[in-house]
């Protein structure tokens, strides 16, 4: 059987494995991008940063996303206590800035890419799973899949989210901590208008944030309890919705919600693993970290793994090759101070809002006034989601 070689094999689909093969593709590289079909949530949404934004603008992919399906946010309001007393707020207009983020479909996103990598002459799409890897000193890689196909690449690219099959043939360990949490989501639409304001409470150590999305509707992101998460998974779209605008001051800010989707469940951990590389093989995305969604960046930084590789390999010295230990190696050091500030960030935030002692509570609304307080802190906070 004759083995086809590339410069690069990407094990997974969705937006990371997507737009990794049509950046690497667009730099002049022969890409082998290994997937299977995978069900895409065409209603699920992500809170895209500006770094995100021009990778995505320089793919032109961005431009062939439906604007009127793309909610900008203006504004960001955080309330540390049921009764909203507590207020952070985050303001485009104030950080001199046109929006804080953008809320897109991820379902949106998912087909620009496959749209523009029907027309990448570069990437060779292989349907299939990975079955097995072998290192081969002088060649690089040979990739064994399930339905038979061999093939052979300088460098393999993981991109097969957290459960990653690359990441446990490189002998990569995982950190995992368990929150004890499942974030549930759904989308309502709301009786006011929501002006691109979104919405953020931390009650009773959960915490429940509202996005805002095109035609006056919120998609729901609550990180609760396992057990009150079950209690929420089995309402209807309805009873959610009650559930929702009772909580807090929700209907104080958005009036009545009325349900569109029935609620879905995701279990919440913080996973990182302990390399980004191995020898002649890239993590990025979930494959190397997950992150708690309380600040929206998970997408976010896998795509800063992709864009950092990118430009990582286009700087390579012409004698190396793509797995070369020295190129990975900075690639890997290039993206360590990213990560460990949004992971040490996602996770001080989460253990900071999970106690629910007066004193414990009065102390964390003390410093979140304090820092409202404090344009020169929060436009600092602003650049750093920003990316």
């Amino acid at each position: 059987m004759q083995i086809l070689s590339y410069h690069v094999a990407i094990v997974g689909g969705g937006i990371i494995g997507k737009t990794c093969a049509l950046l690497l593709a667009q730099q002049g590289m022969r890409v082998a991008w290994v997937s299977t079909p995978n069900l895409v949530q065409a209603d699920r949404v992500y809170a895209l940063s500006a770094s995100t934004q021009t990778l995505l603008s320089q793919l032109r992919v961005w431009q062939a996303l439906d604007c009127a399906r793309i909610q900008p946010v203006a504004d960001m309001r955080i309330f540390g206590n049921a009764n909203g007393q507590f207020a952070l707020q985050f303001s485009a207009y104030a950080a001199a800035l046109p929006q804080l983020a953008w809320i897109v479909f991820g379902g949106d996103i998912e087909t620009a890419l496959d749209t523009a990598l029907r027309f990448q002459q570069n990437v060779t799409h292989i349907v299939s799973h990975a079955q097995a890897l072998e290192q081969e000193d002088a060649q690089g890689i040979c990739l064994r899949l399930e339905n038979g196909q061999q093939l052979r690449a300088e460098c393999l690219i993981g991109a097969d989210g957290v459960h990653s099959w690359t990441r446990t043939q490189a002998g990569i360990d995982l950190q995992v901590h368990p929150y004890g949490q499942t974030g549930v989501v759904a989308q309502f639409v709301a009786e006011r208008p929501h002006h691109g304001v979104a919405y953020q409470w931390f009650v009773d150590g959960e915490i429940l944030a509202l996005l805002p999305l095109p035609q006056n509707q919120f998609s729901l992101v609550w990180s609760a309890h396992d057990a009150h998460a079950r209690a929420l998974l089995a309402m209807d779209a309805a009873q959610l919705a009650s559930c929702v605008q009772n909580k807090a001051t929700v209907a104080q800010h958005v009036g009545r919600l009325h349900g569109v989707s029935a609620p879905r469940g995701f279990a919440l951990n913080l996973r990182r693993a302990t390399r980004l590389v191995a020898s002649r093989i890239a993590l990025v995305g979930d494959a190397a970290h997950c992150i708690h969604p309380l600040a929206g960046q998970g997408v976010n930084l896998g795509l800063r793994d992709v864009a950092t590789l990118g430009r990582v390999f286009a700087a390579k010295e012409g004698f190396r090759c793509y797995g070369d230990a020295r190129l990975l190696g900075r690639y890997a050091r290039a993206r360590a101070a990213d990560i460990m500030l949004m992971v040490n960030a996602t996770h001080g935030l989460q253990r900071c809002f999970l106690p629910t002692t007066s004193p414990a509570v009065y102390m964390r609304n003390m410093g979140m006034t304090l820092v409202n307080r404090l344009p020169p802190i929060k436009n600092f906070l602003i650049k750093r989601a920003l990316g």
